[in-house]
């Protein structure tokens, strides 16, 4: 079975040969930490693994991901200024203007990216009124061919049908909004300006589904990836009801446009507790979710009885087991791993980025059990 089809039998509840192989990536820190721990630093982490637990380093074990290469971010982006310099700490504006302090330990790049775990400090956002979206919006032009790359219809044409699973991956709604608005704008903005937030939903929708129908034309959608993380410890960031009457439309508009693209996995992630919003993006047609985060009180078996086939999931084992090791690690690959492998739609993986308390040793050790239980050793 091809990598893309083995991706697509077990997220569709199919009948996958085996499960892809996906323990997790870690975060720079944890990196540093792992270095310490035995991992060879001048050589990629991930073929070492593989060769660790036993299988060749080139192994096609994982998710096939090929992007089409095109951009969702503003154009031309703000130039990136540091503002100030006080007491270790950077404040600055991003490329996305918005005024942050950031330990100067780190650039920039580590704002918006997740390439480690960084505290940040908002103090001011790009949208604070209408006429300030109004002015930003004319940077998120769908048909600026710099959102593009050099080749695309080439690069879309040469996708293997065997190999190669088109992933686009975008940020939805809420998590757009926030970052224009800031969190705690945004949450008053749903009660103060309503008309306002639908207007700026609308125009991001019609922003991705621009760039989502040029991709659409010029070759086939595997998968959509919406970033969205609006959850909490136990509950949303916005109730149910104001997910399905502000972002229904949106999500609902691009499952319909990726699935005339052949599309057949439309997935969201985010962190913290889903339970409430899940049966929200089932109604729009979102088919999947990620990284099921255990801490925050989601829990696969009782969402599995709840939503049937309706839903997949990605991710949902606890990063504390992992980092306790041990019969820990083992007891919860066993509590999670073989009932919901049993009813399929499940790809395991650490429930959110690997942090450094993971160790090596133990991230070994932990791969090499989920490589037995997906059938790879």
């Amino acid at each position: 079975m091809s990598p893309r089809q083995r991706y697509l039998e077990c997220m569709l509840f199919g009948e996958p040969d085996r499960v892809p192989l996906t323990p997790g990536g870690p975060r720079e820190s944890t990196l540093q930490a792992w270095h310490a721990q035995g991992l060879e630093p001048d050589a990629p982490w991930y073929p070492q693994l593989l060769d660790a637990i036993g299988l060749a380093p080139d192994a096609p074990v994982g998710i096939p991901w090929a992007t089409p290469g095109v951009s969702f971010r503003m154009i031309p982006e703000y130039e990136e200024e540091i503002l100030e310099h006080r007491d270790g700490h950077y404040v600055l504006r991003d490329w996305m203007g918005a005024i942050v302090e950031i330990s100067d330990q780190y650039d920039a790049s580590y704002l918006r990216a997740a390439k480690d775990f960084v505290t940040r400090k908002w103090y001011r956002f790009p949208v604070e009124a209408p006429e300030d979206f109004e002015a930003m919006r004319i940077r998120y032009d769908a048909n600026d061919p710099r959102r593009y790359p050099a080749g695309f219809a080439d690069r879309m044409s040469a996708m293997d049908p065997e190999h190669h699973l088109v992933t686009l991956v975008f940020n939805g709604p809420f998590w757009q909004l926030r970052e224009w608005c800031g969190f705690e704008g945004l949450c008053m903005l749903f009660l103060d300006q309503p008309q306002f937030v639908r207007h700026m939903v609308s125009s991001w929708r019609e922003f991705v589904s621009g760039v989502m129908s040029r991709v659409a034309a010029a070759g086939r959608i595997d998968r959509i990836l919406i970033n969205e993380d609006m959850a909490y410890k136990a509950h949303a960031m916005i109730s149910p009801a104001m997910t399905a009457e502000f972002l229904g439309p949106a999500y609902r508009e691009w499952v319909s446009i990726a699935e005339a693209a052949g599309c057949q996995v439309f997935e969201v992630d985010s962190d913290g507790y889903v339970g409430d919003l899940m049966p929200v993006w089932i109604d729009c047609g979102i088919n999947a979710c990620s990284p099921m985060e255990v801490a925050a009180g989601n829990d696969l078996a009782a969402f599995r009885r709840e939503h049937g086939e309706r839903m997949a999931f990605c991710g949902g084992i606890d990063k504390r087991a992992l980092a306790r090791g041990g019969e820990a690690m083992r007891d919860e690959l066993n509590r999670v791993v073989p009932p919901l492998l049993a009813t399929g739609g499940f790809i395991p993986g650490c429930d959110h980025g690997v942090p450094p308390d993971i160790s090596w040793p133990n991230f070994i050790e932990y791969s090499r059990v989920l490589g037995r239980l997906c059938g790879w050793l």
